[in-house]
Formats: C-alpha cells, sequence, structure tokens
C-alpha cells in the first residue's frame, strides 16, 4: 500500500507531497494541470526510462519517492534474492541528475533499473496500455483463470510434478547423448583400457625403476667404488677404523687427565658410532649390487611403455596413466550396462510423465469447471458498465506439460450484439477494452493479492449511471486494496474517501502544478464546478452536496 507519494523538479512540478487513503482516492483537476504528469512521475518510479527534459530546473535534480507498507505483500523472498534489507515499510527513490543519470534506491540501497521494476510491479498497477498488451497474453489469462478457480494446491502439485518430470526428462535426454558418444568410442576405449589395463601400473612404480635403473647402469662402478671405500675403513694399518679405535684410546686418556675433554669424548663417539654405521651399509649396499643385464633390459623395456604411453595421452607420470585408466574403466563400464540405465531412465521418465499427466488433468478440470462461472460473472458486470450485448468465450486447448500445465488458453471477446467473440489483440476499442480490464480487475479483488490501483480516466466516454455503477465496483475493491483513481465526472470524484486537486499555479516566474488535500467544504466547490463550470449555481452546489452524501 503506497503511504506517501513525493515528487521534486519533475516537468510542471516543483514539489508534490500526497498521502492517499488505504482505501478509495479520487484525483481531478483540470486538462493539463498535471494529472497525466504525475502519472508519468510514477512510472519513473517503477523502472521506467527517462532523460533530462523531465526537470524543471535544469541546474537541479529530480527526486521521485514512494513509501509503502509491504507487511501483507508476502516480498521477503523478493527482498532475500535482491540482497536487500526488509522491512514492512519500504522506501523507493528515482534520482535523475541535470547530467542526465539516473540512479534507483530501496531502502537507501543503490539497485539496477530491473530490480526496481520488479519490485514496482508487486507495489503499484497502473492501468494503462501495457496492461492492455499484457490481457492479451495467454499466460497473463491463465494467472487469472487459476486466481478464480482457485487452483493453488493444484497448481502446486502439478509444479512439483513438472520439475520432476523435466529432471528425468533432462537425464534421459543426457544419457541417450552420452550413449551414442559411447557407441562411437566404445571399441577405442576397449583397446586403449586394455593397452593400460595389460601393464598392471603401481603407484610411485615409475620413480622406483628410474631409480633401478640408474644403479644397474652403473653396477659395476658402483661395487668398485664402495669397495675401494670399504678399503679405506678395513685397512688393517692405515684404515679409518683402525684410526678411529686409536683416536678413542687418546680421547679416553684425556679424559682421565682433565674432565674437561669428557664432551669432545661424547661428540667423537658419537661421529664414530655413525661411521660405523655408514661402513656397514656401504657394505650392505654393495652385496645388494649386482650386474644384470636381463634386468636392465626388462626395466628399459617397461619404462619404454610408460614413457609411450605417457607421450600418447599428454600426461606426465603414472599416476595420471592410472587416472586415465580408470575413466576408460568407468566409460567400458557404462557401455556395457547401457541397455540397463537406459532402460532404468526410461522408466523413470514414464512414471514422471504419467504422474504430471495426472495432476495436470486434475489442474485442467478444476480450470474448465470455472470458465462458465468466470464467462457469465464478466458479462454481468460488463451489462452493468454499459456493455450489454458483450460476450466472453474462454476458448481451451489441451498441448503437452508446460511450466504452466497441460492447458493453453485464450479469452475471446465480441462487445457489439451478432458479432462473433474473437481474440482480444484483434478486437475491443480502447474504451471497451478499458472497461473489460476493469471488470476483470474488479472480478479477481477478492480472489488474488493485488497492488495498488491506479485508474487514469477509466470513466471516459461513458453515460452518468454506468459511473455510478463502476465507482460503486471502485468502492468494493478499496475495502480490500488499495485504490487511486484519477476522473473528470463528478459522479465518480465524489465518492473517494480522499480528494485531491491538481491545479496549476502562475503566481512565479514558471507555470507550476501543484496538488491540495481538499477538505468537506472544497469538496463540495470543486465537484459543483465540475457538474456545472467555473461558477457553479446553486443547484450545482446542491447536487455536489448530495453526490458526497452517496
Amino acid at each position: 500500500m503506497l503511504k506517501s507519494l513525493s515528487i521534486s523538479n519533475y516537468a510542471l512540478i516543483d514539489h508534490l507531497h500526497m498521502q492517499p487513503s488505504s482505501g478509495l482516492s479520487m484525483i481531478t483537476g483540470e486538462t493539463g494541470a498535471g494529472k497525466s504528469i504525475m502519472l508519468g512521475a510514477v512510472g519513473l518510479l517503477l523502472g521506467n526510462r527517462s532523460d533530462t527534459k523531465v526537470l524543471l530546473h535544469d541546474d537541479q535534480k529530480c527526486v521521485i519517492e514512494g513509501v509503502f507498507d509491504v507487511a501483507n505483500y508476502g516480498l521477503k523472498d523478493f527482498f532475500d534474492l535482491a540482497e536487500l534489507d526488509y522491512e514492512p515499510t519500504c522506501i523507493i527513490r528515482r534520482e535523475i541528475s541535470p547530467a542526465g543519470k539516473s540512479r534507483s534506491f530501496v531502502n537507501d540501497t543503490p539497485v539496477l533499473l530491473d530490480a526496481m521494476k520488479t519490485l514496482g510491479s508487486f507495489l503499484m498497477d497502473v492501468h494503462s496500455q501495457h496492461d492492455t498488451l499484457q490481457l492479451g497474453e495467454g499466460s497473463y489469462q491463465l494467472s487469472l483463470v487459476d486466481a478464480f478457480a482457485q487452483t493453488q494446491e493444484e497448481v502446486r502439485q502439478y509444479k512439483a510434478d513438472y520439475k520432476s518430470f523435466q529432471r528425468a526428462q533432462k537425464s534421459f535426454n543426457e544419457l541417450s547423448r552420452k550413449a551414442i558418444e559411447l557407441q562411437k568410442e566404445a571399441d577405442f576405449n576397449q583397446f586403449q583400457l586394455e593397452e593400460l589395463s595389460v601393464l598392471g601400473l603401481k603407484e610411485n612404480e615409475q620413480l622406483d625403476l628410474e631409480s633401478l635403473q640408474e644403479v644397474l647402469e652403473n653396477a659395476e662402478e658402483i661395487k668398485l667404488k664402495i669397495n675401494e671405500m670399504l678399503n679405506l675403513f678395513q685397512d688393517e694399518q692405515f684404515g679409518i677404523t683402525q684410526g678411529m679405535s686409536q683416536v678413542q684410546q687418546g680421547m679416553q686418556s684425556l679424559e682421565r687427565l682433565a674432565h674437561v675433554f669428557g664432551s669432545i669424548k661424547e661428540r667423537f663417539l658419537a661421529v664414530n658410532i655413525e661411521l660405523k654405521d655408514i661402513e656397514q651399509t656401504l657394505g650392505d649396499e654393495e652385496s645388494k649390487v649386482e650386474v644384470d643385464f636381463e634386468r636392465l633390459d626388462e626395466i628399459r623395456e617397461r619404462l619404454s611403455k610408460i614413457y609411450q604411453l605417457q607421450k600418447k595421452h599428454g600426461v606426465a607420470s603414472v599416476e595420471e596413466l592410472m587416472g586415465l585408466e580408470k575413466e576408460l574403466a568407468d566409460k567400458v563400464f557404462q557401455f556395457q550396462n547401457l541397455d540397463e540405465s537406459l532402460g532404468k531412465a526410461k522408466q523413470e521418465l514414464e512414471a514422471s510423465k504419467s504422474k504430471v499427466d495426472g495432476s495436470g488433468k486434475s489442474l485442467r478440470k478444476k480450470r474448465q469447471g470455472s470458465f462458465t462461472d468466470f464467462q457469465s460473472s464478466l458479462e454481468r458486470l460488463l451489462a452493468g458498465l454499459g456493455m450489454e450485448n458483450s460476450k466472453v468465450v474462454m476458448e481451451h486447448k489441451p498441448v503437452e506439460p508446460s511450466a504452466s500445465g497441460l492447458d493453453e488458453i485464450e479469452l475471446l471477446f465480441s462487445a457489439n450484439k451478432g458479432s462473433s467473440p474473437q481474440p482480444l489483440k484483434k478486437v475491443a476499442s480502447g474504451g471497451e477494452f478499458s472497461r473489460l480490464l476493469f471488470a476483470i480487475k474488479y472480478l479477481m479483488a477478492d480472489k488474488m493479492a493485488m497492488p495498488t490501483l491506479i485508474f487514469d480516466e477509466i470513466d471516459t466516454g461513458i453515460s452518468g449511471e454506468v459511473a455510478l455503477k463502476m465507482v460503486a465496483m471502485m468502492q468494493d475493491i478499496s475495502k480490500n486494496h488499495q485504490v487511486i483513481c484519477i476522473t473528470h465526472l463528478p459522479q465518480v470524484a465524489g465518492q473517494g474517501d480522499l480528494h485531491y486537486f491538481v491545479y496549476k499555479d502562475n503566481s512565479s516566474e514558471k507555470t507550476v502544478s501543484k496538488i491540495k488535500l481538499l477538505d468537506k467544504e472544497e469538496r463540495v466547490q470543486e465537484l459543483a464546478k465540475m457538474i456545472s463550470g467555473a461558477t457553479p449555481s446553486a443547484s450545482a452546489i446542491e447536487s455536489a452536496k448530495e453526490l458526497l452524501r452517496r
């Protein structure tokens, strides 16, 4: 619900502020006084494009701000998705700078224009040519039928089943595409898998083989070098072992002479133990190293095969080859079990199709059950609005499952006797279409949540009695929804909870549009002027008072 609207520096408006009723507010004024300008400003607040031509003063920015009570609109999810702070009172602001830069804000947070447009569609519904175009769309007509038929539960069930059907269909289609690819690659994958599997690759095998190859290729020289070092250790007269033994004896003697040498002796003993271990290890390694040309040839051959496969598959390690082997094994397994997988996916698809058909038919039945009542209700309302010969027909045809159900509908309409109902895009004048749209909104008012409704001279071209009928319908709508009506008929203007008057002020250098909330006496005068002109007669004043007493 719109709590307040402020407009500054827009077209002929220097500054304007209004706080409409939560029920029915009327706006009147002379032609050209600025009523349509107000709607243009509201359009900017709802996300329409702008330019600097809208500025009244070229050196000041234009600011349009609306304060809304959104507590009952169920918009928390929208705010979360848009990463905006949610508050029951929402402030939307649009600014246009003298340079032409436009900025949009929701609760003082900058937003993209698309986000403002989406939010605006939840908050305000301006009766305009856009609405007329929207009414001609099948999806919008279907949403009207669903609201009228109260199909919320059936729609919820269908959408859940349709999502499951889409998942099953996607899974089956992907598996079918994969089956074609696997079929094409089956022999090649099998060949590559066998080529890798026959090697029986093991983790870290390449490093181990390369190390062993290095040893075998230098086995003779390694044994020679180890034996030379062992001789240096083990020579009875000049060997390292003999020398270390002599040093050890000397260390013990030093320690007996002075305890300060004890720590040096301990360090020496640690080194001596390490040298003995090195000697032992060298001896062990010497016994392991063998000159084995046959084993060397085997290693070279195996490494050659590993290198060839690495080059072939563009990898650099045995581990990557093993990963490729697993991947190929998975593909071969999938191909070998393809028929079973496809059969299972097809069963799931058929089961989900059966389920979506079932819930879709239940939804269709409830929709079709409302057609007659929907048509007759609209015709009855249109008759009351001066279109006694109007005819409404809901045309239906079944379609394949879609997000909206198994139905495609089109509202056919004829305003004149003897004329066959035609699609809305082909028939109805502007005035007829306006009344049709008004009747639909009236019909939907107690069926669905609706934003603030703004009717811009919807009563143009209608008689006094029809106008009274229309405003009575507006009053009914306003019991649960906020309605703002721009009108030129006194019969309509007299029935609002509040009455705003838009006028031109020529007292300064520039003509500006202003708006004023009329009190009771001012309303009488304004209605009287609407009835008989600028200088209302006594009878016009009485008529105005009578209108306000209704």
